[in-house]
């Protein structure tokens, strides 16, 4: 892997090779792995390692980024001279901010998300671990396919102004679909240690919700009471995330114009971004190096505030939202510049609202309603009511009389999310939780009252 020590000796280099008034280095990349399987057998193997240079040079305001992964010094004179060359030719941005200073947010200690038992699984424990996937699948009759992945990973960042950020992890994910005649389950997990991923547990969950779905039954679109597992409220809850920046805000591009410190959702609604949080993974700084901030996007249904790169607190400051918006500061959360997008909340962490529920009492509780394990090929209808489209997938099941009775072919939806968490009737623990559509976060499976189904497809 490289080391902070190498990286900071190859930024040494990059500033000789440099003329720039400033220079930013990314450095990114690491080893990743990925054992592939469907029909029940293991069709790929492959692991690989990379590292990624991105640099940024800086003349009379105007910025450009190259990037190369050689290492050696003519690529690296090479990359630098790119960079220089398209920056030179940039109309000057009149609010680019000298790169962050070295001792300017400096990320506190953080949660350790490197794990020994993540980095140094091998290709046959993997393939063990799909071993009992299959294993399961025989056993019901299916059809399984998937990826147990595993990786290791380094980010770090280093300016002319003396800043050095450095964060290295691991990361594991399985992600299997058990196939029946007329059916199908699904069950995903991500976690920086392995340790935390039960490969027989998951192959059996999306097991069983295969075979209880076989011979789904129809009933007819409509407005129901659903109970959405986890990974179907990150992957709809995900598209609102990025309409927390300051600059979608100033480019008049997110549903919350002139809607922060209003009630837009239920009062059991919390969310806080937290990098910090024991569920998540990421680094603890943003793309400029900035310590990420632990900040409550909402309380009780009200937006409470946006998140912001540098450039866009000052910004944001000394435009016309500047007593609409909140609190205005430099929050951690901006992308590597340059960039049209500013910044997002990356760590999204529900709050538990008290008192929670397991699935079992949001299923026997509900006299009617339907069961949702996951939400896909989401797309939106109308960005400032943040009314979204999509489909069920891969376990879907009528609740009746507060028991699971059968499997439902699927529907196409079409909900608000201002409505849907606005009738949030219940919530679970939030879990770290994956789907396909969103990042992953912590989130909780929720009850929601007329959830808008539209449409019932042909499988």
């Amino acid at each position: 892997m490289l080391t902070q020590e190498q990286a900071g000796e190859i930024f040494r280099r990059i500033r000789e090779y440099s003329t720039a008034d400033e220079v930013e280095v990314i450095f990114y990349g690491g080893k990743s792995a990925l054992t592939r399987f469907a029909n029940n057998v293991i069709h790929q193997n492959v692991a690989e390692e990379n590292y990624g240079v991105s640099v940024r040079t800086v003349f009379d305001g105007k910025t450009a980024r190259a990037t190369t992964n050689r290492l050696d010094d003519e690529s690296l004179q090479r990359v630098v001279r790119s960079s220089e060359s398209l920056a030179k030719v940039q109309h000057p941005d009149p609010d680019l901010l000298p790169v962050a200073a070295a001792d300017a947010c400096a990320p506190q200690e953080s949660r350790s998300r490197y794990f020994d038992a993540t980095a140094s699984i091998t290709p046959e424990e993997r393939a063990d671990a799909v071993g009992k996937i299959v294993h399961r699948a025989k056993q019901h009759k299916l059809i399984t396919a998937g990826i147990f992945s595993t990786s290791e990973s380094i980010e770090g960042i280093f300016n002319s102004s003396g800043l050095s950020r450095w964060h290295q992890q691991t990361s594991a994910e399985i992600s299997i679909t058990m196939l029946g005649t007329d059916s199908s389950g699904w069950q995903k997990a991500n976690s920086p240690d392995v340790t935390k991923l039960d490969a027989t547990k998951l192959g059996e969950i999306a097991a069983i919700k295969a075979e209880k779905s076989a011979k789904p039954q129809e009933v007819p679109p409509g407005k129901y009471m659903v109970i959405l597992e986890p990974a179907a409220v990150l992957d709809i809850a995900g598209f609102m995330f990025w309409d927390f920046s300051g600059l979608a805000v100033l480019d008049q591009r997110s549903f919350l114009n002139d809607r922060v410190g209003k009630k837009l959702f239920g009062d059991n609604i919390n969310i806080w971004d937290d990098a910090n949080h024991p569920l998540q993974s990421g680094s603890p700084f943003d793309g400029e190096g900035v310590r990420r901030q632990r900040v409550q996007l909402v309380k009780n249904g009200v937006v409470e505030r946006l998140v912001y790169a540098r450039a866009t607190a000052e910004k944001m400051q000394k435009s016309e939202h500047a007593g609409k918006v909140g609190l205005i500061e430099a929050t951690g959360h901006g992308f590597a510049l340059p960039n049209e997008m500013g910044e997002a909340p990356m760590n999204i962490v529900f709050e538990p609202a008290e008192p929670t529920q397991t699935i079992e009492q949001m299923v026997a509780s509900t006299e009617r309603g339907i069961y949702v394990t996951r939400l896909w090929y989401i797309r939106e209808v109308d960005p400032y009511e943040k009314i979204l489209t999509g489909m069920t997938r891969d376990g879907t099941f009528l609740i009746e009389d507060g028991r699971i009775r059968h499997g439902l072919r699927n529907f196409r939806f079409n909900e608000s999310l201002l409505k849907m968490l606005s009738n949030v009737e219940a919530m679970s623990e939030p879990v770290r939780a994956s789907g396909e559509e969103s990042f992953d976060m912590v989130a909780p499976a929720m009850k929601v009252r007329d959830f808008n189904f539209t449409e019932v497809t042909k499988f």
